[in-house]
């Protein structure tokens, strides 16, 4: 598409995603910071959260990116798969190597391209009624708010541990049922017969996976919460 260097931001900005880690680390290393600044130690499972709940704030840009700039989604995914024949690049890794600008750094305009690119997995994100589009956009407008609670409640333990335990059955809860319903669903719409293996494992189902594991684990530490009545199992 013509439109594509202004779109990008040029030459100007970072690539995609190198930018997304660092926001990511950056979220996850102040509260590792502020965590052993005041208890002196990290432990493996809060560090496994913090990066977690991290790259889910991150997530829930461009989901809400997904619901306000919807009305692109169709000639962005047009363009990546025009750029992916011409190239032999697959859409996702050609948009996480687009420069994001200072500039576009918050623009759904920009973020869009997330799903835009994504779309040549699966199309189900173009439409407004689908259930991928609207479990996505769903938490991108409501997990930011819990994941907060939780990630400083894990960090400063400022709330009780059986309250904080019954916001983590909750939401980890959601992760397992909603990303296993999208994994169903993808299936039993026949769109993983299109892909190549290569494609299905790495783009579809290891992204899935992980929403699926982790928050297991997270289900198991919330009950750990709510039986023990204290942070032990996160390491205080």
């Amino acid at each position: 598409m013509n439109d594509n260097s202004e779109q990008q931001g040029g030459n100007r900005g970072i690539p995609a995603l190198p930018f997304a880690i660092l926001v990511i680390v950056a979220l996850a290393a102040l509260g590792m910071a502020v965590r052993y600044g005041l208890y002196g130690h990290l432990s493996l499972a809060y560090c496994v959260f913090a990066v977690f709940f991290s790259t889910n704030l991150l997530i829930c840009l461009w989901e809400v990116s997904l619901y306000l700039a919807h009305d692109r989604i169709d000639q962005r995914a047009e363009h990546w798969q025009q750029l992916s024949r011409e190239t032999g690049v697959s859409p996702a890794m050609a948009f996480l190597g687009s420069k994001v600008s200072p500039g576009k750094i918050l623009s759904p305009a920009f973020w869009i391209d997330v799903w835009a690119s994504y779309c040549h997995y699966d199309d189900a994100y173009k439409d407004r009624g689908s259930y991928a589009f609207n479990v996505d956009v769903a938490n991108g407008f409501t997990s930011w708010i819990p994941t907060l609670i939780l990630y400083a409640a894990y960090t400063v333990n400022f709330l009780p541990a059986v309250a904080v335990g019954i916001i983590g059955v909750m939401l980890f809860w959601l992760w397992v049922y909603n990303s296993s319903l999208y994994w169903f669903s993808f299936r039993v719409a026949g769109r993983h017969k299109s892909l190549s293996p290569f494609d299905l494992w790495v783009y579809v189902f290891s992204l899935n996976f992980v929403w699926i594991a982790i928050p297991m684990f997270g289900i198991y530490v919330s009950v750990r919460l709510i039986l023990d009545g204290n942070y032990q199992v996160l390491g205080f």
